[in-house]
């Protein structure tokens, strides 16, 4: 299953890019996170319960930067493992200066396979798991950059929120 999108920021690019390449920052926009490890600053593992109809799967999920070109672009290889799903997820992010500088443009991807028996739930049950998920993180990530930036600033933005799409992957 793919996931693909686009948000604005009122921060800078390398505002933006600080936050989302610090695994510590990270683990604050992951929803269900339970304990989160650094080893270094391109591998870490977190815990998480992800919500699963009437219960949560609980789930150990290693993270490995798998490429950076800073301050513009970046990609990260998750692979999870949990009681009845094997989960791998490639993402990879864009970021583009706006508004001369002070604005960031995102452009954003992700790749999830779930494999195991979670995954007969089929995509019509997951997909919505999976946006809201998107949803919750993308959120974390806009209320971080303005802590960030108001710490570097002092100012305060808005950013533009645009829902995440999708296609299935056959």
């Amino acid at each position: 299953m793919k996931v693909s999108g686009e948000r604005d920021f009122q921060a800078p690019r390398g505002t933006v890019w600080q936050v989302l390449n610090d695994p510590a920052q990270m683990a604050r926009m992951m929803p269900g996170v339970e304990s989160f490890d650094i080893q270094d600053d391109k591998h870490w593992r977190a815990h998480v319960k992800i919500p699963l109809g009437l219960g949560g799967l609980r789930m150990s999920i290693d993270f490995e930067k798998a490429e950076e070109r800073e301050p513009d672009f970046a990609k990260l290889h998750a692979k999870g493992n949990g009681v009845g799903a094997i989960m791998n997820m490639d993402t990879s992010f864009h970021l583009i200066e706006a508004d001369g500088g002070a604005g960031t443009h995102m452009n954003w991807e992700a790749e999830v396979h779930i494999l195991g028996p979670v995954a007969s739930m089929g995509q019509r049950v997951l997909q919505p798991i999976v946006n809201q998920q998107v949803a919750q993180v993308l959120g974390a990530l806009d209320k971080q950059v303005q802590e960030a930036e108001g710490m570097t600033s002092g100012g305060q933005g808005d950013a533009g929120t645009s829902e995440p799409t999708s296609t299935e992957d056959t």
